[in-house]
């Protein structure tokens, strides 16, 4: 008797668990359905407004395209060039401090200066528009930093300084490319403009004496390992007639030296020395070819610039776009002061 009510028990919680767990789905499901709705209802009042005034919006609309199209034929075509750079010594931030003195001598309109410093006529001049410098954001380039920030550090500031908090000091001028743009009125200055940007970073006295300084360092450890090379090789002639006539000795039946055995395991290890020589020499090459200048020019501007095209530089979109979301905010506003004004009665 004890264990029939002992089941019911059982049986009466199992069910009680069940309804609750029904509960829950069922109140999650109304959640989720009451959220639809409201979606739903906002988008049926979005319509019902659009459809009361779309003569208003459509009329707001195209006296904007109207209007914009006034000042797309008052405005004079602008053209643009890109120049790609390869900032080397941390000189980048000498590139970014110069292209902001330009930009701020374009927004000041001193023609005068801009003349003189790029060799420009005063018509040439007065074209120019903007001076923008960007970084390409290269995850790559992050990664390989820290990889040579690891090899220089010690295990225990690599344990305390991780990735992330690496990643959040990189900044603008640690990436590796740089991209300089310039707009203008005139599409064929930009090619004198690209000389004058790149030699008043490579003409800085610092940064001259660093280049010369580690060029000089690379020449002198190149002629060293050119040098141990050029060693090895006399090395391994040796060793290679001492193999030679342990072998003729072998063959005319004479004892045995087994000096020869050592003379290969020499060479040997000369051949292993050689190839990790050429390896290093390599690497230094390829570094040389890659900092032997203070910056590397990996695309210059081009001769003729090209159009500046797009919705964003289109005053017919823009001004078209202003007046509709314009006229849709004029709109809201007379809804809610005629809500306002129901409300207080």
């Amino acid at each position: 008797m004890s264990d029939l009510k002992n089941k019911n028990e059982e049986e009466v919680d199992l069910g009680t668990l069940f309804m609750a767990i029904g509960r829950l789905f069922s109140h999650f499901f109304n959640f989720i359905l009451g959220i639809i709705k409201g979606i739903f209802h906002l988008l049926i009042i979005c319509l019902l407004f659009l459809k009361k005034n779309i003569v208003k919006i459509a009329i707001a609309t195209i006296v904007g395209g109207v209007i914009g199209s006034f000042f797309q034929v008052i405005s004079p075509v602008k053209y643009s060039s890109q120049m790609l750079i390869e900032p080397n010594y941390k000189s980048s931030r000498q590139f970014y401090n110069n292209i902001r003195y330009y930009s701020d001598l374009v927004k000041q309109k001193d023609t005068v200066q801009l003349k003189e410093l790029f060799n420009l006529s005063m018509n040439e001049a007065i074209s120019l528009k903007k001076f923008e410098m960007e970084p390409l954001r290269l995850e790559n380039d992050i990664i390989q930093a820290y990889n040579s920030f690891i090899v220089s550090v010690d295990t225990l500031t690599i344990k305390s300084y991780s990735y992330e908090e690496f990643k959040e000091s990189f900044t603008d001028f640690d990436y590796r490319f740089h991209k300089l743009t310039v707009e203008a009125e005139k599409n064929d200055v930009f090619q004198r403009l690209g000389e004058v940007v790149i030699k008043s970073v490579v003409e800085n006295k610092f940064l001259k004496k660093y280049n010369r300084l580690n060029n000089e360092n690379i020449d002198r450890t190149s002629s060293v390992y050119k040098k141990n090379l050029t060693q090895l090789d006399s090395l391994h002639q040796v060793y290679l007639t001492a193999i030679l006539e342990e072998a003729k000795k072998e063959t005319a039946g004479t004892s045995v030296d087994m000096g020869g055995s050592q003379d290969s395991a020499k060479e040997l290890e000369l051949f292993k020395t050689g190839s990790f020589i050429n390896s290093e020499l390599r690497k230094l090459m390829q570094e040389k070819s890659r900092v032997e200048d203070v910056v590397n020019v990996i695309s210059e501007f081009q001769p003729i610039g090209s159009e500046i095209k797009g919705i964003t530089k289109n005053f017919i979109s823009l001004f078209a776009l202003g007046g509709f979301f314009l006229m849709i905010v004029l709109l809201l506003l007379v809804e809610l002061n005629t809500y306002l004004n129901n409300y207080l009665k």
